[in-house]
Protein backbone atom coordinates (compact mmCIF):
# COMPACT_ATOMS: atom_id res chain seq x y z
CA UNK A 1 0.00 0.00 0.00
CA UNK A 2 1.08 3.50 -0.90
CA UNK A 3 1.86 5.70 1.99
CA UNK A 4 2.04 9.77 2.51
CA UNK A 5 5.65 9.38 2.72
CA UNK A 6 5.99 7.44 -0.67
CA UNK A 7 4.13 10.31 -2.61
CA UNK A 8 6.59 12.83 -1.01
CA UNK A 9 9.37 11.26 -1.87
CA UNK A 10 8.24 10.88 -5.45
CA UNK A 11 7.28 14.49 -5.69
CA UNK A 12 10.07 15.69 -4.54
CA UNK A 13 12.07 13.39 -7.18
CA UNK A 14 9.69 15.24 -9.82
CA UNK A 15 11.86 17.96 -8.97
CA UNK A 16 15.06 16.70 -10.35
CA UNK A 17 13.55 15.94 -13.69
CA UNK A 18 14.83 17.11 -16.66
CA UNK A 19 18.42 18.25 -15.01
CA UNK A 20 20.30 15.92 -16.51
CA UNK A 21 24.09 16.26 -15.51
CA UNK A 22 23.62 18.10 -12.56
CA UNK A 23 24.73 17.32 -8.76
CA UNK A 24 21.28 16.67 -7.11
CA UNK A 25 21.44 17.83 -3.39
CA UNK A 26 19.28 16.73 -0.95
CA UNK A 27 19.94 18.92 2.31
CA UNK A 28 18.19 17.95 5.81
CA UNK A 29 16.38 14.25 5.88
CA UNK A 30 15.84 10.98 4.91
CA UNK A 31 13.24 12.49 1.82
CA UNK A 32 15.25 14.60 0.18
CA UNK A 33 18.43 12.41 -0.12
CA UNK A 34 15.87 9.43 -1.35
CA UNK A 35 14.44 12.16 -3.46
CA UNK A 36 17.50 12.21 -5.45
CA UNK A 37 18.34 8.57 -5.30
CA UNK A 38 14.88 7.71 -6.73
CA UNK A 39 15.36 10.04 -9.82
CA UNK A 40 18.43 8.87 -10.15
CA UNK A 41 17.75 4.88 -10.44
CA UNK A 42 14.52 5.54 -12.30
CA UNK A 43 13.95 8.87 -14.82
CA UNK A 44 16.65 10.88 -14.34
CA UNK A 45 19.72 8.87 -14.92
CA UNK A 46 22.41 11.10 -15.57
CA UNK A 47 22.12 13.14 -12.80
CA UNK A 48 24.84 13.03 -9.97
CA UNK A 49 24.43 11.89 -6.19
CA UNK A 50 27.24 12.37 -3.33
CA UNK A 51 27.49 10.05 -0.29
CA UNK A 52 26.30 13.54 1.65
CA UNK A 53 29.76 14.46 2.56
CA UNK A 54 32.43 14.60 -0.40
CA UNK A 55 32.16 11.90 -2.14
CA UNK A 56 30.54 11.06 -5.73
CA UNK A 57 29.09 8.07 -5.98
CA UNK A 58 28.73 6.10 -8.74
CA UNK A 59 26.35 3.35 -7.47
CA UNK A 60 23.25 4.27 -5.28
CA UNK A 61 22.96 2.83 -2.26
CA UNK A 62 20.42 2.54 0.49
CA UNK A 63 20.51 4.93 3.61
CA UNK A 64 22.99 4.69 5.80
CA UNK A 65 24.96 2.50 3.95
CA UNK A 66 28.59 3.26 1.80
CA UNK A 67 28.81 3.27 -1.61
CA UNK A 68 30.82 0.84 -3.57
CA UNK A 69 31.52 2.42 -6.86
CA UNK A 70 33.50 6.16 -6.31
CA UNK A 71 33.19 7.93 -9.18
CA UNK A 72 35.13 11.29 -7.71
CA UNK A 73 35.78 13.39 -4.67
CA UNK A 74 34.59 16.88 -4.46
CA UNK A 75 36.35 19.27 -2.18
CA UNK A 76 34.26 22.18 -0.66
CA UNK A 77 36.73 24.05 -3.25
CA UNK A 78 35.00 22.47 -5.83
CA UNK A 79 31.54 22.16 -4.39
CA UNK A 80 31.38 25.84 -4.51
CA UNK A 81 32.88 26.24 -7.85
CA UNK A 82 29.13 23.90 -8.95
CA UNK A 83 27.30 26.05 -7.07
CA UNK A 84 28.44 29.30 -8.56
CA UNK A 85 28.09 27.98 -11.65
CA UNK A 86 24.64 26.40 -11.33
CA UNK A 87 25.26 23.05 -11.74
CA UNK A 88 24.08 22.07 -8.43
CA UNK A 89 19.95 21.46 -7.74
CA UNK A 90 19.74 21.75 -4.42
CA UNK A 91 16.50 20.81 -2.07
CA UNK A 92 16.60 22.59 0.87
CA UNK A 93 13.88 22.99 3.85
CA UNK A 94 13.10 26.13 5.45
CA UNK A 95 11.39 26.70 8.90
CA UNK A 96 9.71 30.08 7.12
CA UNK A 97 8.42 30.94 3.66
CA UNK A 98 6.37 33.24 2.05
CA UNK A 99 4.38 33.74 -1.01
CA UNK A 100 7.46 34.37 -3.56
CA UNK A 101 9.34 31.59 -2.13
CA UNK A 102 11.86 34.08 0.39
CA UNK A 103 13.12 31.46 3.12
CA UNK A 104 13.70 31.75 6.67
CA UNK A 105 16.58 29.13 8.63
CA UNK A 106 18.17 31.83 10.68
CA UNK A 107 15.83 32.96 13.33
CA UNK A 108 12.15 33.75 14.58
CA UNK A 109 11.13 37.05 15.41
CA UNK A 110 12.93 40.75 15.34
CA UNK A 111 16.77 40.73 14.41
CA UNK A 112 17.34 42.48 17.24
CA UNK A 113 15.96 40.04 19.72
CA UNK A 114 14.60 37.51 18.09
CA UNK A 115 12.67 34.43 19.75
CA UNK A 116 14.84 31.76 18.75
CA UNK A 117 18.10 31.16 16.95
CA UNK A 118 18.11 28.48 14.81
CA UNK A 119 20.63 27.56 11.67
CA UNK A 120 21.94 31.31 10.43
CA UNK A 121 21.49 31.77 6.77
CA UNK A 122 24.13 29.09 5.40
CA UNK A 123 24.46 28.51 1.90
CA UNK A 124 20.94 29.79 1.40
CA UNK A 125 21.54 33.01 -0.34
CA UNK A 126 24.14 31.26 -2.94
CA UNK A 127 22.19 28.66 -3.65
CA UNK A 128 19.10 30.45 -4.37
CA UNK A 129 20.64 32.99 -6.58
CA UNK A 130 22.89 30.86 -8.39
CA UNK A 131 21.31 27.00 -8.89
CA UNK A 132 17.84 25.60 -9.30
CA UNK A 133 16.29 25.23 -6.09
CA UNK A 134 13.56 23.31 -4.60
CA UNK A 135 12.29 22.34 -1.00
CA UNK A 136 11.09 19.78 1.21
CA UNK A 137 8.10 20.93 4.13
CA UNK A 138 7.35 18.12 5.82
CA UNK A 139 4.64 20.29 8.63
CA UNK A 140 2.65 22.59 6.15
CA UNK A 141 1.13 24.85 8.71
CA UNK A 142 0.49 28.65 8.78
CA UNK A 143 4.01 29.38 11.13
CA UNK A 144 5.62 28.12 8.19
CA UNK A 145 3.97 29.50 5.32
CA UNK A 146 3.82 33.37 6.38
CA UNK A 147 3.19 36.57 4.94
CA UNK A 148 6.04 37.96 5.51
CA UNK A 149 9.48 35.66 6.52
CA UNK A 150 11.59 36.86 9.62
CA UNK A 151 14.53 37.05 7.93
CA UNK A 152 15.42 36.38 4.43
CA UNK A 153 17.88 33.62 4.15
CA UNK A 154 17.26 31.88 0.73
CA UNK A 155 15.99 34.79 -1.76
CA UNK A 156 12.68 33.87 -3.10
CA UNK A 157 11.29 35.00 -6.91
CA UNK A 158 10.61 38.90 -5.75
CA UNK A 159 14.33 39.09 -5.14
CA UNK A 160 16.12 37.35 -7.94
CA UNK A 161 16.26 34.03 -7.65
CA UNK A 162 17.85 32.24 -10.25
CA UNK A 163 15.45 29.18 -10.46
CA UNK A 164 12.91 28.44 -7.71
CA UNK A 165 10.87 24.94 -8.74
CA UNK A 166 9.02 23.46 -6.12
CA UNK A 167 7.70 23.15 -3.00
CA UNK A 168 6.69 19.65 -1.91
CA UNK A 169 4.80 19.43 1.94
CA UNK A 170 3.08 16.77 3.74
CA UNK A 171 -0.41 17.91 2.47
CA UNK A 172 0.40 19.59 -1.62
CA UNK A 173 2.98 19.99 -4.22
CA UNK A 174 3.58 24.23 -5.00
CA UNK A 175 5.38 25.81 -7.27
CA UNK A 176 5.56 29.68 -8.78
CA UNK A 177 3.91 29.22 -12.12
CA UNK A 178 1.94 32.53 -11.81
CA UNK A 179 2.99 36.06 -13.89
CA UNK A 180 4.25 37.51 -10.62
CA UNK A 181 5.95 34.71 -9.49
CA UNK A 182 3.54 33.74 -6.52
CA UNK A 183 2.99 30.96 -4.94
CA UNK A 184 0.48 27.86 -7.03
CA UNK A 185 -1.19 24.86 -5.61
CA UNK A 186 0.27 22.67 -8.31
CA UNK A 187 -1.50 19.39 -6.80
CA UNK A 188 -2.59 17.98 -2.93
CA UNK A 189 -1.74 14.45 -2.43
CA UNK A 190 -4.07 12.03 -1.96
CA UNK A 191 -7.14 12.05 0.61
CA UNK A 192 -5.93 16.02 0.83
CA UNK A 193 -8.60 18.77 -0.24
CA UNK A 194 -7.58 21.91 -1.54
CA UNK A 195 -9.28 23.36 1.22
CA UNK A 196 -6.77 21.72 4.05
CA UNK A 197 -3.94 23.25 2.11
CA UNK A 198 -5.59 26.77 1.79
CA UNK A 199 -6.26 26.24 5.76
CA UNK A 200 -2.74 25.66 6.37
CA UNK A 201 -0.83 28.38 4.62
CA UNK A 202 -0.97 32.10 5.94
CA UNK A 203 -0.93 33.77 2.95
CA UNK A 204 -3.15 33.71 -0.31
CA UNK A 205 -2.46 30.89 -2.65
CA UNK A 206 -3.22 31.17 -5.95
CA UNK A 207 -5.70 28.69 -6.50
CA UNK A 208 -6.35 26.80 -10.48
CA UNK A 209 -9.70 25.84 -11.31
CA UNK A 210 -8.66 22.29 -11.36
CA UNK A 211 -6.31 21.30 -8.84
CA UNK A 212 -4.42 17.52 -10.18
CA UNK A 213 -3.90 14.79 -7.41
CA UNK A 214 -0.39 14.55 -6.90
CA UNK A 215 1.17 11.37 -8.87
CA UNK A 216 1.45 8.13 -7.08
CA UNK A 217 4.71 5.87 -7.26
CA UNK A 218 4.65 3.53 -10.23
CA UNK A 219 5.10 -0.78 -8.36
CA UNK A 220 8.53 -0.15 -9.72
CA UNK A 221 9.72 2.90 -8.47
CA UNK A 222 8.40 1.54 -5.04
CA UNK A 223 9.92 -1.36 -5.16
CA UNK A 224 13.54 0.77 -5.98
CA UNK A 225 12.15 3.30 -2.70
CA UNK A 226 12.14 0.07 -0.73
CA UNK A 227 15.52 -1.06 -1.48
CA UNK A 228 17.02 2.09 -0.68
CA UNK A 229 15.25 2.94 2.26
CA UNK A 230 14.11 -0.95 3.91
CA UNK A 231 13.59 0.40 6.83
CA UNK A 232 11.20 2.83 5.91
CA UNK A 233 13.02 6.11 7.72
CA UNK A 234 10.97 8.13 4.95
CA UNK A 235 7.91 7.29 7.30
CA UNK A 236 9.46 9.12 10.56
CA UNK A 237 10.04 12.42 8.79
CA UNK A 238 6.19 13.06 6.73
CA UNK A 239 3.81 14.52 9.62
CA UNK A 240 0.46 12.74 9.07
Amino acid sequence: MTSRADVCVLACAEAFRGDGEILAAGIGGAVTVLAARLARLTFEPGLLTHDGVCLLTGDVPALGRPPEVVEGWLPFRDHLWLVLNGRRHVMLGASQIDRHGNTNISCIGDWARPKAQLLGVRGAPGNTRCDPTSYWIPRHTPRVFVPRVDMVSGIGTDRGACDLRRVVTNLAVLDFATPDGSMRLASTHPGVSVAEVVAATGFELTVPAEVPVTREPTAGELDVLDRLDPGRAREREVAA
